[in-house]
């Protein structure tokens, strides 16, 4: 059973992003996109969701930034362009552990791999 983990962070003040919409999209080779899961982050900013990996299988995080930074009330939500975060990645193995942490703005962000 494979491990997806993330930690949000808040790109304009470092706090940890809580209460993040995100889910996780298995992409079928088909193109059909099946939801496996639909969930928040934790006050902590983090998710964790164990699940049946497909070796080699699609995948798609989205992640709700832009309702997130709605919800903050920040003076320049107009300006704000970016409605969710797309990452698609691969599982390399069945059991593999992966880490995919995100700091997230209104307008940016950046993510990296981890194990």
């Amino acid at each position: 059973m494979a491990i997806l983990t993330s930690h949000f962070l808040n790109g304009i003040n470092g706090t940890h992003a809580a209460a993040v919409g995100v889910e996780l999209i298995h992409i079928e080779s088909n193109g059909i996109r099946n939801r496996i899961l639909k969930s928040k982050s934790d006050d902590g900013g983090r998710f964790s969701h164990d699940f049946n990996a497909v070796v080699g299988g699609k995948y798609e995080l989205l992640i709700a930034s832009g309702c997130y930074f709605e919800d903050l009330g920040l003076p320049q939500v107009d300006t704000q362009i970016l409605e969710e975060i797309v990452i698609r990645f691969s599982i390399p193995e069945a059991n593999a552990r992966c880490h995919i942490p995100v700091i997230m703005s209104p307008n940016s962000y950046s993510c990296w791999w981890s194990s």
